[in-house]
């Protein structure tokens, strides 16, 4: 059987917005998701024992592997499907960790593409489907890793047609656990944010498949990420890095994806990404900095 392997690339919450909380204690979200060209990268080679090491600059963060996702999303794949092939995982871990990026939903989602390649199973098998919902709540959005509109706890999502956005994202070093940041926003279960005339109002359109840049950057700055307050409250440091972002020259939109710490500009062109990466280097040697783009 030959080696697999898939990347797991990192997702960036473009907009963030928390409609309420669940009777069940879940989060009620809206979430305009784009994926980044940084990813960690997921081997499986086929074999009788499932498993898992990891490797990378960021492998030590990632801590016991017997927890990871990865194993997580295989252990309840292989209960719904009988004789399912696995074997041993390999992960090269280069994205940082509790960083509001997704990347061990990515990783999860990495290992449920391998895992149905390995046994001819279609991505939209309703099996696999059920197993990325039941491993965590960005883990469905990462299985395709496409630009989308994500709804609810995260399974209901819309496919958008987003520009190539020149980006830089930063990740100051600072694990945020998103449990602390939604306490940090304290609503009680059952607590709605907004009511259905709300709902019904926001319902709106983002720009079509021939929008331009600008065009995005226009419609995204409009909404906000509702999560990035009580964030900085948990991490003081979130609001430094939005103010370095916001700092360099042609930074368009500067804001913090999912429940942090990474934020992200978007710039007109790879040109000025990369020469606010630099600065951002420069000046801050020990964060985590990636030019590239968003997509």
């Amino acid at each position: 059987m030959p080696v697999l392997s898939d990347d797991a690339c990192a997702k960036v919450n473009l907009t963030l917005r928390v409609n309420g909380r669940r009777a069940d204690g879940y989060h009620d979200l809206e979430s305009v998701v784009a994926f980044a060209d940084c990813a960690d990268r997921l081997t499986l080679t086929p074999g009788s024992d499932l498993n898992l090491k990891t490797t990378g600059p960021l492998a030590e963060a990632c801590g016991d592997t017997s927890d990871n996702l990865v194993l997580k999303a295989a252990r309840l794949l292989a209960e719904r499907v009988p004789g399912m092939k696995a074997g041993s995982f390999s992960l090269d871990k280069v994205l940082p960790v509790a960083a509001g990026i997704g990347g061990g939903s990515a990783d999860a989602a990495a290992a449920l593409r391998l895992l149905s390649q390995l046994n001819g199973l279609a991505l939209d098998d309703p099996r696999i489907i059920e197993v990325a919902q039941l491993t965590g709540a960005d883990v469905p959005v990462c299985v395709n890793s496409r630009g989308c509109v994500m709804t609810g706890v995260g399974e209901t999502l819309q496919p958008l047609s987003l520009p190539k956005m020149p980006c830089v994202m930063v990740n100051p070093g600072v694990p945020v656990a998103t449990k602390d940041v939604f306490k940090a926003l304290g609503l009680r279960n059952g607590e709605l944010l907004v009511g259905a005339t709300d709902v019904l109002l926001r319902d709106r359109s983002w720009p079509d498949e021939d929008a331009s840049l600008e065009d995005w950057v226009e419609a995204l700055a409009a909404s906000s990420n509702d999560l990035e307050a009580p964030a900085m409250r948990v991490q003081p440091v979130i609001s430094e890095v939005i103010a370095a972002l916001n700092a360099t020259n042609g930074a368009w939109l500067a804001r913090m994806s999912g429940s942090g710490a990474t934020c992200f500009a978007i710039y007109e062109n790879t040109a000025e990404a990369g020469r606010a990466a630099e600065k951002l280097r420069r000046d801050h040697p020990k964060w985590w900095v990636h030019a590239g783009t968003l997509s």
